[in-house]
């Protein structure tokens, strides 16, 4: 009888293990697909940012808003879940995948940001990285920006509604902003340039350098949006400039917040302007 009964627990423990087996080849979980952190061949690190609903631009009592109301508070939902890089794209990133091509005669170690890229500069290193078959990858929208920098917050700040020069990377120039100065020098920082990536901490979703460094290239062109709500915004159909966030080491603290809006002409190449990159799944 007992020898009967272990035989029927090894059967039985048998077929559940078959059925299992049979509901994961035919049922597969597909939120397994989707690690948290990603890092491809060149060593670019992204991490998984949700699908969600925030509000975008600056309540009317923000210190600094936009005096003309290019940044009207409305609500955006972000309807997929994509990959944003963690920090700039480093020289090292570049020089890996670009040689010294557009770069001239810029230096500094492996981990500093790229600089004086052009938003077509960036295209030409997204079709090269695009082409090695490892990812599908393209700017951030401006309001995929947003949304990754803000991390949940809704003030000025992904930390706040104040900042200081712990916190990020502004102010850092002798001639025209030298609020941070002595402190970029007591981390033992060059001053008048941009600091290596990942030098201030990240905000809660694991992002470096959102805040100041280096103004960001994204992806749309640059236009006033009204206060309606939207889904997945890609900006204005026509344009000339295009957008940059996130403020830079050139000059100050404000401009370094969250729902701040500046633009350029898709051509310039500026010694504060960098990117970062979205990698999806597949062509969007």
């Amino acid at each position: 009888m007992e020898k009967t009964l272990k035989k029927s627990r090894k059967l039985c423990i048998l077929s559940l293990l078959i059925i299992i087996s049979m509901l994961n080849i035919f049922f597969p979980t597909p939120i397994l697909a989707f690690e948290k952190v990603f890092r491809n061949s060149l060593g670019m690190e992204f991490v998984l940012i949700p699908a969600g609903t925030f509000t975008m631009g600056s309540p009317e009592n923000e210190v600094n808003r936009d005096a003309a109301g290019r940044e009207v508070q409305h609500k955006v939902t972000i309807s997929r879940l994509f990959y944003m890089q963690t920090t700039e794209v480093t020289l090292k990133q570049w020089r890996t995948l670009m040689g010294k091509k557009l770069l001239g005669k810029q230096k500094g170690t492996d981990d500093m940001p790229v600089i004086k890229v052009s938003w077509y500069d960036c295209m030409k290193f997204i079709k090269k990285l695009n082409a090695l078959n490892d990812g599908v990858y393209r700017l951030p929208t401006e309001a995929e920006w947003e949304y990754t920098c803000r991390a949940g917050s809704k003030t000025a700040y992904s930390w706040g509604d104040e900042i200081d020069c712990s916190k990020a990377m502004y102010s850092n120039n002798t001639r025209r902003s030298g609020d941070c100065i002595l402190f970029v020098q007591s981390m033992k920082l060059k001053n008048n340039q941009p600091a290596p990536v990942k030098t201030y901490p990240p905000n809660a979703w694991g992002l470096y350098d959102m805040h100041g460094n280096v103004w960001e290239w994204c992806q749309d062109l640059y236009g006033v949006y009204s206060a309606n709500a939207i889904t997945d915004p890609l900006g204005p159909d026509s344009g000339t400039m295009r957008i940059r966030k996130g403020g830079s080491w050139f000059l100050h603290d404000y401009q370094c917040r969250s729902a701040n809006r500046a633009y350029a002409h898709p051509a310039s190449r500026f010694h504060n302007t960098g990117f970062r990159l979205v990698r999806i799944e597949s062509s969007d």
